[in-house]
């Protein structure tokens, strides 16, 4: 019995992640997306508390952390929980994704962040992936967060720094990488993959928002990877 827990981006909703739960099938006895509160601006110490208290209790799992949630995937997996079998990673990063900006993360706190155009957002996120529906859902998962959830989040994880956990991931990791992101580079995903003994990575095409505008690929790599943990 292996389990699935996926944990959101920066929006820490389930909203935009349908599709992709829905291309997994059945390779997995369970999926759960653990969501995070929208109205409490909580540290990365303060959600991984709230992910760990949501593990399963029993079974085997497999760990998938989309974006923001990586840095809390690699630190519960670096403190070798037990049945966590495998750790996913979707576009995500062990540090800070756009170093140069560490230093200003504190401006983060006071950016508007429902008053960046959807334009802007769309071409950072979705690129030439953008659909009507796949805008809409992305304007629906940000309006239904509190301005200052969204704020401490970006400030979070442009200084977040997890590094020092990757050499004591023992377990198999596999790297997701959205081969148009234009948010998190791709040595963001080199460097987790050089210092994790077991770690893959797996090219998918497709933009930052990588499980939203190709779930299928996405869940047909995720899926390959259960059945070798099998």
């Amino acid at each position: 019995m292996t389990s699935l827990v996926v944990l959101p981006g920066l929006d820490g909703t389930a909203t935009q992640l349908g599709d992709f739960v829905l291309a997994l099938g059945s390779v997995f006895d369970a999926v759960t997306v653990v969501t995070y509160p929208r109205d409490q601006p909580l540290g990365y110490a303060e959600l991984e508390a709230l992910v760990l208290a949501a593990l399963p209790s029993n079974g085997s799992f497999v760990l998938l952390g989309e974006s923001f949630s990586g840095p809390i995937a690699l630190s519960i997996a670096a403190s070798k929980p037990a049945r966590l079998i495998g750790v996913v990673l979707c576009a995500s990063f062990a540090k800070a994704p756009i170093p140069a900006l560490r230093p200003f993360a504190w401006l983060a706190t006071f950016a508007p962040t429902h008053a960046v155009p959807m334009p802007i957002l769309s071409w950072l996120l979705l690129g030439r992936w953008a659909t009507p529906q796949l805008r809409s859902a992305l304007k629906a998962a940000l309006r239904s967060v509190s301005p200052s959830v969204l704020r401490a989040r970006a400030a979070a994880a442009m200084r977040v720094n997890n590094v020092s956990f990757l050499p004591s991931i023992s377990i198999p990791l596999m790297y997701l990488c959205a081969t148009q992101d234009r948010l998190v580079s791709p040595s963001a995903g080199r460097r987790i993959i050089q210092a994790v003994p077991k770690a893959t990575l797996v090219e998918v095409v497709g933009p930052h928002f990588l499980l939203q505008a190709a779930p299928v690929p996405c869940a047909k790599a995720v899926r390959d990877f259960a059945n070798q943990l099998a």
